[in-house]
């Protein structure tokens, strides 16, 4: 179930059908990358570099120029970690519409799912923001035990990213309370699941598009079950 479930999500993620999902996300993605960016690097220099001037008077005019460029990289390596937990609440609030697309083009002989309300959505959509920071700081923290480090990022996206996203493609169809009791009765399938989309989260740049693969995949291991 799991391979066919992801060789079919992969193979939608570029589709037509996807498309406008896909440049929306991106859109807001970038668009909220860039006021993150214009709203550190301003917070920086309203608070830091007074402060640095002050520490250390009488500084040269070059070691303004290099401060700034430090702190320019400083700046894109935070961006840097920031943009799966920003992809993931983006994302998000277009599950519904992924959902959408894959039943209408792989199950249109079957009942369509019911899109969430626009504020569970919004829930949704941070609470998956809250499981990217939350799996990803423990795993920063596992990278210093050695011998599990990656075998932790693993583990513990795998576990986080199939729990919320199996039960987002469950609740489509069924209560929260059954999606979740759904969830745990094929808790080891939904966990192997998890661990492709956590291994698809490990691959720079493609892994913006996480949560609408991960969604679309769901969806297909939720027809499967």
């Amino acid at each position: 179930m799991i391979p066919s479930a992801a060789r079919a999500a992969a193979s939608q993620l570029f589709s037509p059908e996807f498309r406008s999902v896909f440049v929306k996300t991106l859109g807001l993605t970038l668009l909220a990358l860039a006021a993150l960016w214009f709203a550190i690097e301003g917070l920086f220099e309203w608070l830091a570099w007074p402060w640095i001037d002050a520490w250390l008077p009488g500084l040269p005019s070059w070691a303004g120029s290099l401060g700034v460029i430090v702190a320019g990289i400083g700046l894109a390596l935070g961006l840097a970690l920031l943009i799966a937990p920003v992809t993931a609440i983006i994302a998000g609030l277009f599950l519904d519409d992924v959902a959408e697309v894959v039943e209408r083009s792989d199950y249109p002989d079957e009942p369509p799912g019911r899109a969430t309300p626009a504020l569970r959505s919004m829930v949704l959509a941070f609470r998956f923001f809250g499981v990217v920071i939350l799996g990803n700081i423990v795993a920063l923290l596992l990278l210093l035990v050695p011998g599990i480090n990656i075998a932790a990022f693993f583990v513990v996206n795998g576990y986080l990213l199939g729990r919320e996203f199996f039960e987002f493609a469950a609740m489509r169809f069924r209560p929260e309370a059954e999606a979740r009791a759904l969830r745990k009765k094929h808790a080891v399938t939904v966990f192997l699941a998890g661990l492709v989309v956590a291994a698809f989260l490990a691959v720079p740049l493609l892994n913006l598009l996480t949560p609408l693969f991960a969604a679309a995949m769901m969806v297909h291991l939720h027809k499967a079950v």
